[in-house]
C-alpha cells in the first residue's frame, strides 16, 4: 500500500508538472498524434484493402484460362475447353469475352463483358446484384446490364440507348436492360454486361475463340492441383488461380504500404531524436527543480519515475487520439488521405466503404513503433539529470 500510494504521490506530481509546461506539452502531444495517425491510417487502410479485395473475390472464378503469345494474352479457342475434359474435379467450363472501351467524351475506360450467365454456377443469382431491371434473356442480343457510372452517363447525354464504336468506327447501339445496385460499386461501377455474341461483335472477334475460360472446380482444395494438371496440358496458356489473385493484392497493398510507412517511421525517427535532444539539454528551470527535489530528499528513482510517467502520459494520449483519429479517417470518410496511392487514380473510379478490422497486432506493432522509442528518448537521458548534484545544480541555476 505505501509504494501504491507513493506512485499516486509521483504521478500527481507529474501531472503537475506537464500542467506547468503545457505549452511545449501540447505541441509535443499534437505533432506526436500527427505521426501516429499517419502510420495508424496506412495500416489500416491496408487492412481494409486486403479485406475488402477478399469479399470481392469470393465470386470470381476458381481458375481463369488465358492463352498467352509472345509474352501476351490473346484469344483462346473454345476447342481447349474440350481438351480439359480428362481432367477430373473440373465441374464447369464458361468462355468469356471481355475488353475495354476508352469513351473520348468522358475520357474513362469503360469495362466490357460479354456473359452466358445460364452456364454459369448461380447464375440465376446474378439478378439479385441489380437495382433495377433484369438480365437479358439467354441467347439474346442488343441488351445491356450498366453500372451505376454508365448509366449516368447515358442519362446525360440524354440517349436511352448505349452507343459504342466498333473497331471499324461502325456504331451499335444496345437497349438498358438493367443497372447494378451502388452496393456492388467497387466491382460494377464501370462494368457493361452483354452476350456472348454481342461483345464477340463488338470487338470482332470471331464465334470459335473467346478472351479466357472461367473454370470452376467440385472440390475448392484441389484447385492448385488442377491448376498445375492444365498447365501441363495446355503450355501455351497462363493458369490464374483466385488464391494467387488475393496474393497479388496482398503483396500490392502491403508493398504501398510499406514504402508509405517507411517514409513515415523516417519523421517518427526525426521526432524521437528531437525528444532525445530536448531531453538531455536541460533547462535553467529544470536543473532548479531538479536540486530542489533532491534538497527535500527525493532520490534518483524518484526522480525517473517522475519522467517516465510524464513520457507515458504523453505518448499515451498521443497514441489514444492518433489511433482514435486514424479509424475516423479510415471508417468515415474512407481514407480519403491514402486511399489514392494505395488503389490508384481512375476517371470512373469506384466509391466502396473501407472497414478495417480491429487487428490488436497491428495495434501493438504502432505502439512499439511509436510510445516505446519515445519512452527510450526521455527517460534515458532523464537518469543523467536526476544523478546531478543537488549544489552544482543550485550554483549553476
Amino acid at each position: 500500500m505505501r509504494t501504491l500510494a507513493r506512485q499516486i504521490n509521483i504521478l500527481d506530481y507529474a501531472l503537475s508538472s506537464l500542467w506547468r509546461r503545457r505549452l511545449k506539452n501540447a505541441s509535443v502531444l499534437v505533432v506526436f498524434t500527427a505521426v501516429i495517425f499517419l502510420v495508424a491510417s496506412f495500416q489500416m487502410v491496408t487492412d481494409a484493402l486486403t479485406g475488402t479485395a477478399q469479399e470481392v473475390l469470393v465470386n470470381a472464378p476458381q481458375i481463369t484460362l488465358q492463352r498467352m503469345s509472345a509474352g501476351r494474352q490473346v484469344n483462346i479457342p473454345l476447342a481447349y475447353a474440350g481438351k480439359l475434359g480428362a481432367i477430373y474435379g473440373i465441374s464447369n467450363i464458361v468462355p468469356r469475352v471481355w475488353g475495354y472501351y476508352f469513351d473520348e467524351l468522358t475520357g474513362a475506360n469503360l469495362t466490357i463483358m460479354g456473359l452466358d450467365t445460364s452456364r454459369m454456377p448461380m447464375g440465376d443469382q446474378l439478378r439479385l446484384t441489380l437495382a433495377e431491371g433484369t438480365f437479358p434473356a439467354a441467347g439474346s442480343r442488343g441488351s445491356v446490364v450498366l453500372g451505376q457510372a454508365v448509366r449516368d452517363m447515358v442519362r446525360a447525354r440524354g440517349s436511352q440507348l448505349l452507343s459504342l464504336f466498333r473497331n471499324d468506327l461502325s456504331m451499335a447501339s444496345y437497349q438498358v436492360a438493367g443497372v447494378f445496385s451502388r452496393a456492388t460499386d467497387i466491382l460494377t461501377r464501370d462494368l457493361v454486361v452483354m452476350s456472348i455474341a454481342d461483345a464477340r461483335d463488338l470487338f470482332r472477334i470471331p464465334p470459335g475463340q473467346a478472351t479466357d475460360l472461367c473454370i470452376y472446380v467440385a472440390n475448392p482444395t484441389e484447385i492448385g492441383t488442377i491448376a498445375r494438371k492444365i498447365a501441363d496440358l495446355l503450355p501455351d496458356t497462363r493458369v490464374v488461380t483466385r488464391p494467387q489473385i488475393l496474393k497479388t493484392y496482398r503483396v500490392v497493398f502491403g508493398w504501398r504500404s510499406g514504402f508509405g510507412s517507411i517514409c513515415l517511421l523516417t519523421a517518427l525517427t526525426a521526432f524521437v531524436i528531437l525528444a532525445w535532444d530536448k531531453a538531455s539539454g536541460l533547462s535553467l528551470e529544470e536543473k532548479r527543480e531538479i536540486a530542489i527535489l533532491k534538497v527535500l530528499g527525493w532520490q534518483t528513482a524518484d526522480i525517473l519515475a517522475v519522467r517516465f510517467w510524464e513520457s507515458l502520459l504523453v505518448s499515451g494520449l498521443a497514441f489514444l487520439l492518433g489511433v482514435t483519429l486514424a479509424y475516423v479517417h479510415v471508417v468515415f470518410l474512407d481514407g480519403v488521405l491514402f486511399r489514392p496511392v494505395m488503389v490508384g487514380w481512375s476517371v470512373i473510379f469506384p466509391p466502396f466503404h473501407l472497414a478495417p478490422a480491429m487487428n490488436a497486432q497491428v495495434f501493438f506493432l504502432i505502439f512499439c513503433l511509436s510510445v516505446l522509442p519515445y519512452l527510450a528518448a526521455t527517460v534515458i537521458p532523464a537518469w543523467h539529470t536526476a544523478t546531478v548534484r543537488a549544489d552544482s545544480a543550485l550554483s549553476g541555476a
